[in-house]
């Protein structure tokens, strides 16, 4: 007697396959329903299994008494016993890895359907059409949608004001306020560079303004100097002397390195910090930005030099000006202009991808109330869509501005 197994796609192929093994004498025992094939359990399909016997020794008849012939089998007792053989010569360790696989099959599962359904969220993508309204950047876009689809579960995806509040404070958290350093020598300097047309002089005075009239941070008034090279635009050098006048700020006009050297040299004892204002060069004129850097080199290595960028700048010129800049060692962004346009999700998207700080905000003409220290909150309160709560915000990143200052 002999026991087989014997698997089939269908109920009558198996049947038949039993048949060409086993022959006439083959008996089942057991049907059940099974996947065949695949890998780890994924694309199988159905099957079926049949578990039986066959007795392959020819019937003898004998002269004994009937009662001397064996009984017919029990079919449950075998279909029974069949069973607990199957069982006690499982392997413990085949039974644990396929339970690990089985587990592994379903987090497969689950992480691509949850994937599919946040691809498709329709607040993923109402978050993602709220930025490109803002003119964010389609990398800084894609990284906010990436990070809502990893932090937030399907439920809490349909709690809209949620998700728009930590989407908000994501934005904030991305900003990087720049951090003045202590005067520890005199004269600090500060130089203004940037491409035609965003405002540098006018920038400068209002720095010399807030540093050296009204004083910053609660600080009482700098003794302040500004020193301008731009001697090629019509009336640059009148333009900062009328502001100079004004102010009851000294101004320096310099044309080469040694009377740049020599104008900072004689400030060196008597003066808290010193304004340079560039000329403005456009990006792609590398042969004149080398020529001024060279000149600006005069100012030594402790200068800070700041690149000014006009909020109304395009998202792919912006990262441009701050790529042909590099070579000035600029430590931080001055963005002008903000109250000439109504999106700022072009700068954002630009400094948090080339990891640089902002200093201080420009959006108006007035010299000095026109500028303003950076702040996150600023940013926020000027994106459309969103539904900003200020108070919150405020909160959130008072403390932030408080350890730049």
């Amino acid at each position: 007697m002999e026991y087989f197994t014997e698997q089939a796609p269908t109920h009558a192929e198996c049947i038949r396959k039993i048949k060409e093994k086993y022959g006439e004498n083959a008996k089942i025992l057991m049907r059940k329903s099974i996947r065949i094939g695949g890998f780890l359990g994924l694309f199988a399909r159905d099957g079926v299994e049949m578990t039986g016997i066959v007795n392959n020794e020819p019937l003898r008849y004998t002269a004994e008494p009937l009662k001397n012939v064996k009984k017919p089998l029990d079919l449950e007792e075998e279909k029974r016993k069949i069973l607990a053989a199957a069982n006690t010569k499982t392997d413990p360790t085949i039974q644990t890895v396929l339970q690990e696989v089985r587990s592994l099959k379903e987090k497969l599962e689950t992480s691509q359907i949850q994937a599919k359904v946040n691809d498709e969220h329709h607040n993923v993508l109402k978050i993602g059409e709220l930025l490109y309204l803002n003119d964010f950047s389609h990398t800084y876009t894609q990284s906010i949608q990436n990070r809502i689809k990893k932090e937030f579960s399907l439920e809490a995806l349909e709690d809209f004001n949620s998700l728009q509040d930590q989407v908000v404070d994501w934005i904030g958290e991305s900003i990087n306020l720049y951090k003045e350093p202590s005067m520890l020598t005199k004269p600090r300097v500060l130089i203004l560079v940037g491409p035609t047309g965003v405002g540098k002089t006018t920038t400068i005075a209002k720095l010399a303004a807030l540093y050296g009239i009204v004083g910053i941070n609660g600080n009482n008034p700098l003794s302040v100097r500004m020193i301008t090279i731009d001697n090629y635009r019509i009336a640059a050098k009148q333009q900062i002397e009328t502001y100079g006048d004004i102010m009851q700020i000294p101004v320096s006009c310099v044309e080469t390195y040694d009377d740049l050297r020599k104008t900072i040299a004689m400030y060196s004892q008597e003066v808290d910090l010193v304004l340079v204002d560039t000329i403005g060069k456009s990006p792609r004129d590398a042969v004149k930005l080398a020529e001024m850097k060279q000149i600006l080199s005069a100012c030594g290595s402790g200068a800070e030099v700041h690149l000014a960028l006009s909020a109304s700048t395009k998202s792919s010129d912006i990262k441009e000006i701050m790529q042909q800049y590099e070579p000035f060692n600029y430590r931080s962004i001055i963005v002008t202009k903000l109250d000439e346009t109504t999106r700022v999700g072009n700068i954002i998207s630009a400094l948090a991808e080339r990891g640089k700080t902002i200093s201080f905000i420009t959006n108006g003409q007035r010299v000095p109330q026109d500028i303003e220290r950076a702040s996150a909150v600023r940013f926020l309160i000027n994106l459309e869509g969103f539904k900003i709560n200020r108070q919150r915000i405020e909160e959130k990143f008072a403390l932030a501005n408080r350890e730049v200052i």
